[in-house]
């Protein structure tokens, strides 16, 4: 199991912009083969920071969701949108379990 954990900074003013696209990103990512959950959400102490949390089965999975035409308009639009580089992070899961409360 793959997770992908992506951090978009914006500049000032263009989080709505970016906000837009990440929304059109959603829906066809949870749809694809392979894609165990997929969320984005606003940092709650930065709105100009957006995190996204992605888990697949496997590389096969993740790169049919970079694939997809809406990643590659966010990209897009990423370039005159954000103050930094995105930050990605890829942890390789082994093994995971329900918590139980």
């Amino acid at each position: 199991m793959i997770v992908v954990r992506f951090l978009v900074r914006c500049q000032p003013g263009k989080a709505d912009e970016v906000m837009a696209v990440l929304r059109d990103v959603v829906r066809p990512s949870r749809a694809l083969d392979g894609v165990v959950s997929f969320d984005i959400g606003r940092d709650v102490t930065d709105p100009d920071v957006f995190i996204a949390t992605e888990v697949f089965e496997d590389r096969a999975a993740l790169d049919r969701q970079e694939s997809l035409p809406e990643v590659a308009r966010a990209l897009e639009i990423f370039e005159g949108s954000l103050a930094a580089e995105p930050e990605e992070t890829i942890f390789h899961v082994y093994s995971t379990e329900p918590v139980e409360g």
